[in-house]
């Protein structure tokens, strides 16, 4: 065998060692996001057009969340913020849209004090979506209900409707103790 030969056969499985490790990573990657992300890593395929679009977002809000300060809260502050949710919820017999901006005021103060940035609406989403993809629906829905009643077009179900989604993110953000 020549040493050109031997040279081409030695290239090429390089070349195929490599395309093989970089296929690997990748599906590591892309099984790591799909588990981590939950729902909404098939949100992201869709509003960014394209699976390495949506990779490259779901991996930036990752190395984002991971420099966040994000905290335990004290057992007396856990039980502080409950308390403050039954009060919100009591309020809704006789304010039902008062008491959906109450409940969106309540997650944000939560976030707040957990360590999330609260700058606006689709900063909060981008920031929860790492740790908690799997209710980020409900805080979707609720948002979009509250800001229908805004303008006076949500009904009471709907807004019942939203206090429940506010809760399934609220009690998440409050038993998620886990320090990072």
């Amino acid at each position: 065998m020549s040493t050109s030969t031997l040279i081409a056969i030695v290239v090429a499985a390089v070349v195929v060692v490599l395309a093989i490790t970089v296929t690997l990573a990748l599906l590591g990657r892309r099984r790591h996001l799909r588990r981590r992300f939950g729902p909404e890593y098939e949100r992201a395929v869709e509003e960014k057009g394209g699976v390495l679009a949506a990779e490259r977002d779901l991996h930036a809000r990752e190395v984002r969340h991971d420099k966040l300060d994000i905290r335990e809260l004290p057992p007396e502050r856990r039980r502080q913020f409950a308390d403050r949710w039954s009060e919100v919820q009591e309020h809704f017999v006789d304010q039902p849209a008062g008491s959906v901006d109450e409940a969106d005021e309540l997650v944000a103060k939560l976030m707040r004090e957990r360590g999330y940035p609260t700058d606006g609406y689709h900063g909060a989403v981008r920031d929860l979506s790492v740790e908690h993809g799997r209710t980020l629906e409900h805080y979707r829905a609720a948002h979009e209900v509250r800001s229908r009643s805004a303008d006076g077009q949500a009904t009471t179900e709907e807004l019942r409707a939203a206090m429940v989604h506010y809760r399934a993110l609220f009690d998440e953000l409050l038993t998620d103790q886990r320090s990072r």
